[in-house]
C-alpha cells in the first residue's frame, strides 16, 4: 500500500454531491496528500479539475484517471493506483458492485454514501471475506447515512458505565432537502422489498454473532417525548442496522446493547402525511412505468443551490442509559444531504489514508474502523459533537 502512486481517489466527482466532495478536499485534504479523480467522462473530469483549480491553484495538474464500472479492467487499474477510493457512484445497487469488488481484491480501501440496506448486505455477502484476506476495509454509509448515528451513539456509549446492559435512543431533526441521490436509492429500496428482506437474512444465517453479547434493534413505538414536546416516530432506516453492526463488533456496547432509531417531529398531522406519502410511493414503485416517471422528479446529480444549503441543518439527540446513569448526547451540522455529507465522506477518506487506526478489514463500519479518530476530524472540520447533560435515570 506505502508504494502507490495516490493515498486516495475520488470516483464519481462530476456528479452534484461528487463535485462538493471534491471542493472539500481541494480546500482542506492533509498537506502533501496524494490524490485523483476519476470517471468514465475525460471531458468532464477537466471541467472539474479547473474548478477545484480556482480553489486551491496548487490542482492545476491534478491527476485524471479514465475509468467506468463497466470495464473491470479500467477499475483493476484505478485501486491497484491508490490506497483509499471514494465512490458517489450510485444508485449503488445498479453500479456499486464491480468497484467493491475489485477493491475487495485489491486490497484497497474503499468509502461511499449507500444508504441501500440489500446492497449493503450483498456486498458483505459477496466480498467481506475477500477482504478480509487481502487487508481491505470496506466502509460503506459514510454520510449522512450514516455517521451521524453510527458515531453519534460510539460516542454517547464512551459517557456510560463499562460492561452493563445499555440503552441508547436516537431522535432525529433535519431542515433539508433530499438529495438526488438518496431519492434514487430510495425508489430503488422500495421496489425491491422482497429481495432486500431474503438479502437480510442471508447476511443473518452466515454473519458470526458476538460471543456472550446481544445487540437489539427493536422498533420503538410512536410516543410524545415528555422533555421535549416533540413526536418521535419509529424510523426505519438503515441507520439503525449500522448501529447494530458497530454495537456487534465493539465490545465496549456492554453485554446487553438496545438502539432505537426515531424521526422527531413536531405535529401529529406531519407524521400523517409523510406516512401516506411513503406508501405511496412504496406502491408506485412496485410499477416500472410509475418508477421511471418517479424517477425523473429528482435525479441523481441534481441539487440546491448554495444559498438553499446553507438555510438547512440537522441534529441528533441521543438519550442513553445504563448501569444507574443516563447522558443526553448532540450530533449536529449543517446541510445534511449535500454539504455536510460531502465532508463525513472526505474526512472518513482522509482518516483511513493518514490516521492511526484498530486493525481491522472486511466490511466494517465507520465507528469499527475509525472511532474517535473520525469524531476528532469532524468536531475540527465544524460538527458539534457533545455531551449536553448528564443525571440520573429518574430525572
Amino acid at each position: 500500500m506505502a508504494e502507490r502512486e495516490y493515498d486516495l481517489v475520488l470516483f464519481g466527482g462530476t456528479g452534484f454531491t461528487g463535485g462538493l466532495t471534491a471542493e472539500y478536499l481541494a480546500a482542506h485534504a492533509t498537506l502533501g496528500c496524494r490524490w485523483a479523480l476519476a470517471g468514465r467522462d475525460p471531458a468532464k473530469l477537466e471541467r472539474l479539475r479547473q474548478r477545484l483549480a480556482r480553489i486551491n491553484p496548487d490542482l492545476e495538474d491534478l491527476p485524471l484517471i479514465e475509468a467506468d464500472v463497466t470495464d473491470s479492467g479500467s477499475l483493476r487499474r484505478l485501486v491497484e493506483s491508490t490506497r483509499v477510493v471514494i465512490t458517489t457512484v450510485g444508485p449503488y445497487l445498479h453500479y456499486g458492485e464491480p468497484l467493491v469488488a475489485a477493491c475487495a481484491a485489491g486490497g484497497t480501501d474503499y468509502v461511499d454514501l449507500t444508504g441501500e440496506p440489500e446492497f449493503v448486505d450483498r456486498m458483505y455477502l459477496a466480498h467481506h471475506e475477500t477482504a478480509r484476506r487481502t487487508g481491505a476495509r470496506i466502509v460503506h454509509a459514510c454520510g449522512f447515512d450514516s455517521v451521524p448515528y453510527d458515531l453519534g451513539v460510539y460516542f454517547t456509549v464512551q459517557h456510560l458505565p463499562k460492561g452493563v446492559p445499555l440503552t441508547v435512543e436516537g431522535q432525529v431533526r433535519a431542515h433539508a432537502e433530499f438529495s438526488g441521490g438518496t431519492y434514487a436509492s430510495l425508489l430503488t429500496a422500495l421496489s425491491r422489498p422482497t429481495r432486500m428482506a431474503r438479502a437480510a437474512r442471508r447476511r443473518r444465517e452466515v454473519e458470526p454473532r458476538p460471543e456472550n453479547r446481544r445487540v437489539h434493534l427493536p422498533n420503538g413505538p410512536l410516543y410524545r417525548d415528555r422533555e421535549t414536546g416533540r413526536w418521535q416516530v419509529p424510523l426505519p432506516t438503515i441507520d439503525p442496522r449500522i448501529v447494530g453492526f458497530s454495537a456487534a463488533a465493539l465490545d465496549r456496547y456492554g453485554p446487553d446493547f438496545t438502539y432505537r432509531h426515531y424521526a422527531s417531529v413536531k405535529r401529529l398531522p406531519t407524521i400523517a402525511a409523510a406516512a401516506l406519502g411513503l406508501v405511496l410511493l412504496g406502491v408506485l414503485a412496485q410499477i416500472p412505468p410509475a418508477r421511471r416517471a418517479l424517477g425523473t422528479l429528482r435525479k441523481p446529480g441534481e441539487g440546491p443551490s448554495a444559498q438553499r444549503r446553507l438555510r438547512s441543518w440537522f441534529t441528533v439527540r441521543f438519550v442513553g442509559e445504563g448501569g444507574g446513569e443516563r447522558v443526553v448526547t448532540e450530533f449536529a451540522g449543517g446541510d445534511p444531504g449535500y454539504d455536510e455529507t460531502a465532508k463525513m465522506l472526505a474526512e472518513s477518506a482522509l482518516c483511513l489514508a493518514f490516521d492511526q487506526l484498530p486493525a481491522t478489514s472486511g466490511q466494517v463500519t465507520t465507528a469499527a474502523a475509525m472511532g474517535d479518530a473520525l469524531l476528532n476530524r469532524l468536531a475540527s472540520a465544524g460538527m458539534t459533537i457533545r455531551v449536553v447533560r448528564r443525571c440520573r435515570p429518574d430525572r
